[in-house]
């Protein structure tokens, strides 16, 4: 089996920027998680532009499908932000195709310490290869289907609707 990992950016990929005290974005850390991982799957990576999820719009949810659409993987993990992935959830899920979509993301960035980020990539590189055809959201060891999840903030967790 291949997996493809879809980058779109999101807390994952944010940088701290330590002059300032900001958080942005620059080069993806999914290199460099997917090393840290010792993933043995034969893995592709594509990088989209990389975006908060709060800045992200229909254009940039259709860029998402395009690329599953393309892909010829089974197996597809979708690196996004947590605020709006039920949006672009619904947008693949909608779209029925024949594959294995999960979307994960994480509530810390990568680069700072204690980020859910690296768990929540394994955890989604390995869900992805054995759940049926369908939309997935695998946050912090739990799966949800894409049609009945919800971001609860007060808690920063997932969970269903």
């Amino acid at each position: 089996m291949t997996l493809r990992i879809i980058a779109t950016g999101g807390t994952f990929d944010k940088h701290y920027n330590e002059l300032n005290g900001t958080l942005g974005f620059a080069d993806s850390h999914l290199p460099e998680a997917i090393a840290r991982s010792r993933m043995t799957v034969d893995a592709t990576l594509e990088q989209l532009p990389l975006l908060d999820s709060l800045d992200m719009r229909d254009a940039d949810r259709a860029r998402v499908l395009a690329s599953c659409r393309a892909a010829a993987d089974k197996a597809i993990v979708i690196i996004h932000g947590t605020d709006t992935m039920r949006e672009t959830a619904a947008v693949l899920g909608a779209a029925a195709l024949d594959q294995t979509i999960v979307l994960t993301g994480a509530m810390i960035p990568y680069e700072i310490a204690n980020s859910d980020a690296l768990f929540n990539l394994g955890f989604a590189c390995g869900v992805a290869q054995v759940l049926p055809a369908g939309v997935y959201v695998a946050m912090n060891a739990q799966v949800f289907p894409w049609d009945n999840v919800q971001k609860n903030r007060a808690a920063g967790v997932f969970q269903t609707l």
